[in-house]
């Protein structure tokens, strides 16, 4: 079984691997040149270096996938809200790893104070195993956008599905939270 831990700089050359292959044979992602290890070390430093978690399922073998939940959008008034991101590596999917790194992520966003997780789903078919994924750890269905992409030769749907935590929008925020601390410090 695999563990999940903090990602840290030294993952990142297989980081790089397992996106560099979500983008080339993929439609999670919408990038469709994979980013140099320099960028996807300048996305990691811009995340886990602001406290957003980044974490990643390793295995005696090596790392299996990772996620991290970032800001949603980069306006004050979403700062409760994070958009969640998983990959995994394309020998270890549909074995539990992206449930594992999912549920680890929520845990440590709901810890940290955020209100609502936002997966957006590229190629969003109902059957596809990223939408299956949400709905079992609780997200619901938030809204489609269709023909937002273009890749492998197809138009592809995209499909936004969220989950709240810590009362989502029923009870004020938390002014102790990560989140609030952020805004106050004017980050």
């Amino acid at each position: 079984m695999a563990e999940i831990r903090k990602a840290e700089a030294a993952d990142l050359d297989r980081i790089t691997e397992i996106y560099a292959d979500a983008v080339r044979h993929g439609t999670a992602s919408y990038e469709l040149e994979p980013p140099g290890r320099a960028d996807m070390e300048a996305r990691f430093a811009a995340l886990a270096g602001n406290g957003f978690p980044y974490i990643v399922a390793e295995e005696d073998s090596g790392i299996l996938g990772y996620a991290y939940a970032g800001p949603f959008r980069p306006r004050s008034a979403y700062r409760f809200v994070l958009e969640d991101s998983i990959y995994v590596a394309p020998e270890a999917k549909g074995h539990g790893v992206g449930r594992l790194l999912l549920a680890a992520l929520i845990e440590e966003v709901r810890r940290l104070g955020f209100r609502q997780i936002i997966a957006v789903i590229g190629d969003g078919t109902p059957d596809s195993a990223s939408v299956r994924l949400h709905e079992k750890l609780g997200f619901r269905h938030s809204g489609k956008l269709e023909g937002s992409g273009y890749k492998h030769g197809r138009w592809l749907d995209t499909i936004f599905m969220q989950l709240s935590l810590n009362d989502g929008a029923d009870t004020p925020p938390d002014p102790h939270s990560f989140p609030e601390r952020r805004h106050r410090e004017g980050r």
